[in-house]
């Protein structure tokens, strides 16, 4: 069997972490998954640094015994949040579909962080991802100066997390080839991954599993053989389910960011997050929330993810040429933007809404206004 590190991360990665863009989140929240642990007497699946419940309480947030806050990384259903928890204690892997914007790769990321301490071992899938990214691959000047040699082997993340006993995950699994996306069927179902050229194999530990993400709207585009998707269990995450858990994930999400980038410090107007998720969730749904007036609906997906964008540059313009208060005018071509992605159809679409639904809501005026100077 070949010989992998056991450890995720090494001391230079750790003194890093504290200048990173974005630090992992088992080096952002590691206070948090500290405490977990020493709290958690329930028991723990093998090779798991949490047992369930406490993964659980991790993703939902809690306040412990002690007052420790664990923060909420995810806002929607427990339901959901438990049965990717407990599909993750078998031996069946994890998909993670939906829209986009429905914190999917967000979910995954902290699933891995608070099983096995460790969420960096990645496979990005996209048209050009290679068997390699999946198996192995070799080291070709070892490979061609001394041969097949466990030395020259280059082991994927998933192989990886197969040695180590930890949690792989795969990105966008739905735009790989089909060809490479098969190549999980063996280590699924065997928990093995041969290397022919060496003659061996590399046995999956304990605490080994994959969690994979995969979007709604590629359907049709590589769909799974029905050997594989027998293979995971299917979560669907579901768009927020009020305007009132969509204003707060995206008010969560724009303070950590803001922290992260170290944005001059602009107070979060409430307001303008509340107009930004209604006017997204009504172009989304083609109906006014009174359900009084239909719309047309523009091309975009007007995720919650590209709100957070909208508001977290808003508050940079405001910060940085504006009065340090978010205002209409610092949201309005972010909103556009996210709206008009074919300048044709979503112009006329972005238009009617303007004229039929913004001008003639109260309290919406300077909006408008921004908006059409915007689009003059």
């Amino acid at each position: 069997m070949t010989t992998i590190e056991a450890s995720p991360a090494d001391t230079e990665s750790a003194a890093r972490a504290g200048t990173a863009l974005r630090p992992h989140a088992e080096q952002t929240y590691a206070a948090e998954l500290k405490a977990l642990a020493e709290v958690d007497d329930r028991t723990r699946p093998p090779g798991w640094k949490l047992s369930p419940w406490a993964v659980t309480r991790y993703l939902l947030g809690a306040t412990l015994d002690d007052g420790t806050e664990i923060t909420p990384k995810y806002i929607g259903s427990r339901r959901v949040v438990e049965v990717a928890v407990a599909t993750l204690a078998t031996d069946r892997a994890l998909l993670l579909i939906g829209v986009p914007g429905t914190a999917k790769t967000w979910l995954s990321e902290h699933l891995a962080a608070a099983i096995a301490g460790d969420s960096t071992l990645l496979v990005q899938g996209t048209a050009g991802t290679s068997e390699e990214a999946i198996r192995y691959g070799w080291n070709y000047a070892r490979l061609l100066a001394e041969g097949p040699s466990e030395a020259a082997l280059v082991p994927s993340p998933v192989m990886t997390a197969m040695a180590r006993g930890s949690i792989g995950r795969i990105e966008e699994l739905t735009r790989m080839p089909s060809d490479v996306q098969d190549g999980l069927i063996t280590v699924l179902s065997e928990k093995a991954l041969p290397v022919a050229e060496l003659g061996i194999e590399v046995q999956a530990q304990r605490g080994f599993n994959i969690i994979a993400t995969a979007n709604d709207r590629d359907r049709g585009v590589n769909d799974l053989s029905s050997a594989l998707r027998r293979r995971f269990n299917t979560v669907v995450l579901p768009v927020p389910d009020s305007a009132e858990d969509e204003v707060r994930i995206v008010t969560q999400r724009v303070e950590q960011l803001g922290r992260s980038l170290e944005l001059p410090e602009v107070p979060t107007s409430l307001t303008e997050i509340q107009r930004v998720v209604t006017v997204f969730r009504e172009l989304r749904s083609g109906v006014t929330e009174d359900n009084g007036t239909k719309l047309k609906s523009p091309s975009g997906t007007l995720s919650t993810a590209e709100a957070i964008s909208v508001i977290t540059n808003g508050i940079a313009l405001a910060a940085h040429f504006g009065d340090g208060i978010l205002r209409p005018a610092d949201v309005a071509a972010g909103i556009q933007g996210a709206v008009v992605q074919d300048r044709v159809a979503d112009g006329v679409v972005w238009r009617e809404y303007l004229e039929t639904v913004a001008r003639e809501r109260e309290g919406w005026t300077d909006f408008y206004r921004a908006c059409r100077e915007v689009g003059a």
